[in-house]
């Protein structure tokens, strides 16, 4: 009891120290954890009744309420998703090149609130009871293709706002643990009071119950969102200069390059089979007992949710102790063979409580990881090609729609095979019930086995995201300087990070000794005298051990920064410069040979890892240069015009709070960005080469900057 007090003790005294300001090393201070924690509240409960509609077989509320066909529910899905396609085009742009006060997505959060709770009480209202089965189809096709689409905005922007509150990996994991077990207690109330107030009324399979009790708790969400959202704030490593336009298919083609995007999607378009046992708790409680039980789900569903409480509080230390992307594979692992119990044990209903507990438990950690492992990628394709891309990463995915066409059939086919139509209440009859459950938990266990196989190529690390987001720094510190807008702290910073790296070269890795920690946890603890400076003595034999493996981390991520420093020093970089500075000497238009250039690229040795960066990067300038010349031939030289700058100011100027502005703005983004889309084509290989000369040049200023370091006071914080 007494280490209980002495642990909350400390947590309210550091809360109460880094209440306004973070501790080292950190960007978030304790009152935006509150925040973000309240605000994420709120999220819960104002799409409580939205996250309801849903066209599948296994939803309560269009299934079983409105009653309409599993395979119809999935033609419907499949539509929709055709249809969703050119808008998750646009918002990805939306979300890339939008000109909205407040940041890069808490705007659209804000914004979507209102219509989503508007549309979602609505189409419950409406009188499903007095229609045929058509009308019933395409009234609940029309209003879920509505409210999706400020669904997504309000979805996505809070999915791409967790992975952008912090550019610190384990930070990120740290403060989203403990909003989300703060937050959690959102649904934990709703799957409580819900189906227990359900079952002792109309029950949940009846379209009155999302009628009269679920509108009740949006409203609240309603206000907690719209009141702690305005208070949070984004956190993107980019230079300050202008933000410039991201054109779609520019952003396709290079996040359609980042090796950790397929891995990741890759896995989701197979993941759709391990869920599908995830019906089986509650078809039991609401069609096995003849409605005995239906009052029991919400207290299962709360037991469930304190399942995935206790997972919250573990994920961050797992995270640290294992990394992401074996937490990753260790729980995939254990939901093969947690699958593999249930098959056996699925009609004793405790068991079947028991194993549902434990497989929350274990699904919950990928709450944590998968936001997580998502900013990695983000930000290592920045590392990769200098380009911030968030919006148009997820539209990317969509390129596994026609899969999705395809797999997604699978479950309501299965349904329909097995005797569930429009009616239901079949899953009363224990035979039929049984023998669709024993299909769908084969079908998870597949599932589980083929989703772990692209994760176990996943090997972007923590050490590696460290080293990435470090050069992030270095760049945007370089260019700042070039452009004048380099501040104090900025600078401090960085060079902190650049002298760190030049006094760790040529260390070794050091051991993690914890003899001094043993000795600790060894000595006398009668008297309180003994017992703090015991105390004590531990504390600081954890603090060396965790130094050592801080060293190790950023000895790990070392070479990374180092290459970034010495890139210009490198043969590779020299050949480029070289190339760079005899295509600028050329001209900005000029009638290149880019075939003959990449023959004679190809024709370059590659046998060692030096060789094979300097062919890719000749083979990637002529292809550019084919294809520059390829644009000049067709629109002829004296036609290739730059469009003005200030031009596109102007549109940049005008406002788009309105999606009626934004789509106006748009428009005369797209035509600036068509006209320029060709000039760009035609100079690429001019620019790029210009690029690369102003930032050999800027890192050539290094002595400069140094100089400016050393001569400037303590930064201010």
């Amino acid at each position: 009891m007494a280490k209980i007090k002495e642990k909350v003790s400390g947590f309210v005294s550091t809360a109460k120290k880094y209440w306004d300001s973070p501790s080292q090393g950190n960007y978030i201070p304790y009152r935006e954890v509150a925040n973000i924690s309240a605000a994420g509240f709120g999220r819960h409960w104002t799409s409580l009744l939205a996250s309801e509609i849903a066209l599948s077989a296994s939803n309560f509320l269009v299934g079983a309420s409105i009653g309409l066909k599993p395979v119809d529910l999935q033609i419907m899905l499949t539509v929709a998703n055709l249809v969703g396609i050119p808008i998750a085009f646009f918002r990805g742009w939306y979300f890339d090149n939008h000109n909205m006060k407040g940041g890069k997505f808490l705007p659209f959060i804000i914004r979507s609130i209102v219509p989503i709770f508007a549309i979602s009480t609505v189409f419950v209202w409406l009188p499903y009871e007095d229609w045929n089965y058509i009308t019933k189809a395409v009234v609940v096709w029309f209003f879920y293709m509505i409210l999706q689409f400020f669904l997504c905005f309000y979805n996505e922007g809070f999915e791409y706002f967790q992975q952008v509150i912090t550019p610190n990996a384990q930070e990120r994991a740290n403060v989203m643990s403990i909003t989300q077990i703060i937050y959690s207690l959102a649904p934990s109330v709703t799957n409580l009071v819900v189906p227990t107030i359900a079952g002792r009324t109309y029950g949940i399979d009846n379209i009155w119950t999302y009628r009269l009790i679920y509108p009740a708790f949006t409203v609240i969400g309603l206000v907690i969102s719209l009141i702690f959202f305005r208070k949070l704030k984004e956190r993107i490593i980019l230079p300050k200069k202008r933000k410039e336009y991201v054109r779609t298919w520019d952003a396709l083609r290079e996040v359609a390059k980042n090796k950790y995007f397929w891995i990741v999607n890759s896995a989701n378009w197979i993941v759709f089979l391990e869920s599908a046992c995830g019906v089986i708790l509650s078809w039991t409680f609401v069609y096995a007992y003849n409605g005995a039980k239906d009052d029991y789900l919400g207290l299962v569903n709360t037991i469930m949710g304190n399942a995935g409480l206790w997972s919250m509080m573990v994920t961050p230390f797992l995270i640290k102790k294992l990394g992401k992307r074996n937490l990753l594979i260790v729980h995939n692992i254990c939901n093969i063979i947690l699958l593999s119990f249930l098959y056996p044990f699925y009609q004793n209903i405790v068991v079947l409580c028991v194993i549902f507990y434990i497989n929350t438990f274990l699904n919950t950690f990928g709450n944590i990881y998968f936001p997580n492992i998502k900013a990695d990628m983000r930000d290592y394709h920045q590392w990769k090609t200098g380009v911030r891309v968030d919006g148009l990463f997820g539209t990317v995915g969509l390129i596994g729609t026609p899969i999705g066409f395809f797999t997604g059939m699978i479950i309501p086919y299965i349904y329909e095979i097995n005797g569930i139509k429009e009616d239901y209440s079949v899953l009363h009859n224990d035979a039929l019930r049984n023998n669709l459950f024993e299909v769908l938990i084969i079908c998870s266990i597949i599932g589980a086995c083929l989703n772990l196989i692209p994760y176990l190529f996943y090997d972007l690390t923590e050490s590696k995201h460290k080293g990435y987001v470090k050069v992030l720094k270095i760049r945007a510190m370089f260019s700042d300087f070039a452009d004048g807008n380099l501040d104090d702290a900025q600078l401090h910073e960085t060079m902190d990070i650049i002298n760190e790296a030049r006094a760790m070269e040529g260390a070794d890795k050091k051991t993690v000794d914890k003899t001094a920690l043993k000795a600790a946890r060894s000595l006398p603890k009668s008297t309180d005298e003994e017992k703090e400076l015991r105390r004590q003595a531990i504390k600081a034999a954890k603090a060396q051990i965790k130094a050592v493996r801080e060293f190790n981390s950023d000895l790990e991520s070392l070479p990374i920064v180092v290459d970034e420093l010495n890139k210009f020093n490198t043969k590779r970089y020299m050949l480029k410069l070289e190339a760079a500075r005899r295509t600028v000497a050329n001209g900005l238009i000029y009638e290149y040979d880019g075939k003959a250039e990449l023959q004679t690229a190809k024709d370059l040795p590659h046998s060692t890892k030096e060789e094979k960066e300097i062919r890719a990067d000749a083979m990637a300038l002529a292809r550019t240069k084919a294809a520059a010349q390829k644009v000049i031939r067709k629109y002829g030289a004296e036609n290739i015009v730059k469009p003005d700058e200030k031009e596109y100011d102007k549109i940049q100027e005008q406002p788009s709070h309105t999606l009626a502005q934004a789509l106006k703005v748009r428009r005369a983004l797209k035509d600036y960005a068509d006209a320029q889309a060709v000039y760009k084509a035609a100079t690429l290989p001019y620019e790029n080469a210009r690029t690369l000369i102003e930032e050999a040049q800027n890192f050539a200023r290094f002595d400069e900057i140094e100089r400016i370091y050393k001569e400037t006071a303590t930064p201010v914080v």
